[in-house]
């Protein structure tokens, strides 16, 4: 998921298979206080992080600095091969505020939420498309990021699918928001993106793009990711603080979520509704 890779670059699932990982400064011990947050980010990964603050992340690592009562210090680079490689192993920062669940690679965080892939559609498209393997996808031109976990089901549906890239230099290119756009111009009949990407897109065209959460899908390609932290291993004592944080905190997240047009999954991997969460991203 980055992630281009999401996660949380591009994808959830991707992100797993885009880092590069180093070691030489894993032995190294924790740190017991910090003067400051250190954050791994990209600068122009919207809507996770960008360099002038506007994403949902980049809200998120506010709301941890001001609860350390520290700074707030971002170390940036392009969220593609090497990324971890280069800023977290390195210790030049200390935390991504957002890496898919179960990625072995780091320690994982407890999740802070669980999205999953949307089809993005025109405001006018008639269909309720919650899965896959829905006939209304048959003949439909799906734009998709390579190699990303839809382009299969989405074969066997009949669709007709758009490639995009995946690996890119965020400075330059903006796949996600290109197919996003190509729905809205009619180029495309739709476009299956991660979830926080598809809402977060789709909210800014006029009208707004409809985006249909793929969260009853079945068959054997999963969708739905669980969305952490990340830390380096050996750091007990930083991953119980941010758990500590996630749980104090949840409400506040959920509403920052919420407010970026993030699909939700609770634990079940049922649909949240958004008027459901009723905490303020502000406070």
């Amino acid at each position: 998921m980055r992630l281009c890779g999401s996660l949380t670059c591009l994808t959830a699932a991707v992100w797993l298979l885009t880092q590069g990982i180093g070691s030489a400064h894993a032995d190294l011990p924790e740190l017991y206080e910090r003067d400051q947050l250190r954050v791994c980010a990209d600068g122009n990964n919207l809507p996770f992080t960008n360099s002038a603050g506007e994403g949902f992340e980049n809200r998120i690592a506010e709301l941890m600095a001001d609860d350390l009562d520290v700074p707030l210090r971002y170390v940036w680079a392009p969220q593609v091969m090497g990324f971890v490689r280069n800023t977290l192993e390195l210790r030049v920062c200390d935390v991504m505020i957002g890496v898919v669940a179960g990625y072995e690679h780091l320690q994982n965080t407890n999740e802070y939420y669980r999205s999953v892939y949307s089809l993005v559609v025109p405001a006018d498209f008639e269909a309720e498309i919650t899965r896959l393997d829905d006939p209304a996808l048959e003949g439909l031109d799906i734009g998709v990021i390579a190699e990303t976990p839809p382009i299969v089901p989405l074969r066997r549906s009949g669709a007709t699918v758009r490639n995009y890239l995946l690996q890119v230099d965020t400075r330059e290119r903006a796949p996600v928001r290109d197919a996003v756009d190509d729905v809205a111009n009619g180029t495309l009949d739709g476009a299956v993106i991660w979830g926080p990407m598809a809402g977060y897109f789709a909210a800014r065209h006029d009208p707004p793009l409809k985006v249909l959460p793929l969260h009853e899908n079945g068959g054997d390609v999963r969708l739905d990711f669980r969305i952490t932290m990340g830390i380096r291993r050996g750091e007990p004592q930083w991953k119980d603080w941010i758990n500590d944080f996630i749980d104090r905190h949840q409400d506040q997240i959920n509403a920052i979520l919420v407010e970026y047009q993030v699909p939700l999954l609770d634990r079940r991997g049922v649909l949240l509704d958004p008027a459901t969460f009723n905490g303020e991203a502000s406070s």
